[in-house]
């Protein structure tokens, strides 16, 4: 048996830092950890290839090469996995599809023959059975939350990791909490699944054999869901990492009551960790409650911010407008509230309804949604009915971003997390890293309006916190893709009335 596993194109959003890419010479900045994984679940008998369609482009002879073409795909995928379906169909390849687009709305797909939806540990060995059988099914769902420690280690060998820009591993699956509008109980449940230390070990000794020295992506929904066993998990990676001399920057997505436990801040520094991804969502606390992320109040969220920083760990935070509590002040106090905190990296996005989620459900119910959810929520296709009406929604999004993202705006955050930030992190500097900075040099410092920001931040770095200076750089070149973003979305959004 032949099998492509292709992954669809992923548009530009915030995290695809498309624009800075060509800084470091990769293509994408994150593998497909997923059909990674799936592969090494597939017979060892069958032959297997894989496209990034991030990384180079899928031909008629690729997909006629196959004799089933296994396609992966999140929401903001969809329409890039309907036109590789259409050219499977066209050429007569049995197509099986899987990953949170499939799983959410499955229906929605014509054209492919066999979906393997949900957990791929559950449906997968289902399918390959009637495979086996010469009689598989169309559709393999499963309720099953398997255990993830037997989970294989993905198949690296089926890409070339020079043209990532960072690694993707998993420890856990699940998140403690049920926030409104999120889909993540749905996908993978409440109660956090793990791998053991052995496991992460070996996989990530896997990733230092096959010689890479940058950073993993722990791609976990909350890694700090189970914090008794993340610790047990830490306290063994910082071992391996000491033992290593540090090959690897680490970072991931986690839950801002971090912030309250000292012992576990401490020991993700210890093994490396340099950033992490927390939903800060609003300084609103009524909108907070009403999504039910209760997580979030009860503290300080800038001290919390803070208390991340000196730890060490560089706070990216998502951000969302739109909840039915927001009023026509929440603009200007997501944008205090932002450049208060200095979250550099903020992911501001428009509340959206994922499908099946208790936000779908609600919004269903009153009448209230529209449309199909798209996966990007920095569009101005709303897929339900806003309180505060469209035309307040979208004119205020784009105002909170074409404000936090000018250079002025931007720069002054870089600043404030610099002057809060205590780099611990131990970070080999490559032949990339001084080309990045050379190139910054040129782009940046010569050939931009920013570059009168950009050399004040450099020198006062150097002066102030010198061991800073990696990350003042980094987020500088990252700014060129959040100024190249915003400036598309309010085009976009100035082009269809909203000012």
């Amino acid at each position: 048996m032949r099998v492509l596993l292709i992954y669809p194109l992923y548009p530009e959003t915030f995290w695809s830092f498309k624009h800075v890419l060509k800084f470091i010479a990769r293509k994408a900045a994150f593998p497909p950890l997923g059909l990674l994984t799936v592969a090494a679940m597939l017979p060892q008998s069958w032959q297997k290839r894989l496209v990034d369609m991030n990384v180079s482009s899928v031909s008629d002879a690729d997909i006629q090469w196959a004799d089933m073409v296994f396609i992966s795909a999140m929401l903001i995928q969809q329409e890039s996995a309907r036109e590789v379906i259409g050219r499977c169909q066209r050429l007569g390849r049995t197509v099986v599809a899987g990953g949170p687009a499939f799983t959410a709305q499955w229906e929605k797909f014509p054209g492919v023959d066999h979906f393997v939806l949900n957990e791929a540990e559950a449906t997968l060995p289902l399918f390959l059975e009637d495979v086996a059988r010469g009689r598989p099914r169309a559709v393999y769902t499963s309720r099953q939350r398997p255990d993830i420690t037997k989970t294989p280690v993905p198949l690296w060998s089926l890409i070339d990791l020079d043209s990532y820009a960072t690694m993707a591993v998993q420890y856990s699956r699940g998140c403690p909490y049920n926030c409104e509008f999120c889909d993540i109980v749905i996908m993978n449940g409440r109660r956090p699944r793990a791998k053991t230390l052995e496991q992460m070990v070996c996989e990530l000794q896997a990733l230092h054999d096959a010689g890479w020295r940058r950073a993993i992506f722990i791609v976990d929904d909350n890694f700090i869901g189970n914090r008794k066993e993340v610790k047990k998990l830490l306290a063994g990676i910082g071992l391996w990492q000491r033992e290593q001399q540090f090959p690897f920057t680490l970072l991931t997505e986690a839950s801002i009551d971090l912030a309250r436990d000292e012992e576990l801040m401490r020991l993700m520094s210890r093994a490396n960790f340099n950033k992490v991804f927390l939903g800060l969502e609003t300084p609103s606390t009524e909108s907070l409650e009403e999504c039910g992320k209760a997580q979030n109040t009860g503290l300080d969220l800038g001290e919390a911010v803070d208390t991340i920083h000196r730890h060490g760990m560089q706070v990216m935070g998502g951000f969302i407008v739109g909840f039915d509590s927001d009023t026509e002040t929440i603009f200007d106090a997501q944008i205090r509230f932002i450049q208060r905190i200095g979250v550099v990296t903020a992911m501001v996005g428009m509340l959206t309804a994922l499908p099946r989620t208790r936000l779908w459900h609600r919004l269903n119910d009153e009448g209230r949604l529209l449309d199909d959810a798209s996966g990007d929520n920095t569009g101005w296709l709303l897929n339900f009915e806003p309180v505060m009406g469209r035309e307040q929604l979208l004119a205020g999004y784009r105002k909170i971003l074409t404000t936090i993202y000018s250079r002025r705006s931007y720069y002054g955050r870089i600043n404030t997390f610099i002057r809060n930030y205590t780099p611990t992190v131990t970070a080999r500097l490559t032949g990339d890293d001084l080309a990045a900075f050379w190139k910054s040099v040129w782009r940046i410092g010569v050939f931009s309006r920013s570059s009168v920001l950009y050399w004040r931040l450099l020198i006062n770095t150097v002066v102030k916190k010198r061991k800073a200076l990696p990350v003042a750089v980094e987020l500088a070149i990252h700014g060129l893709h959040f100024e190249k973003l915003v400036r598309r979305i309010s085009r976009n959004l100035l082009s269809a009335g909203y000012k």
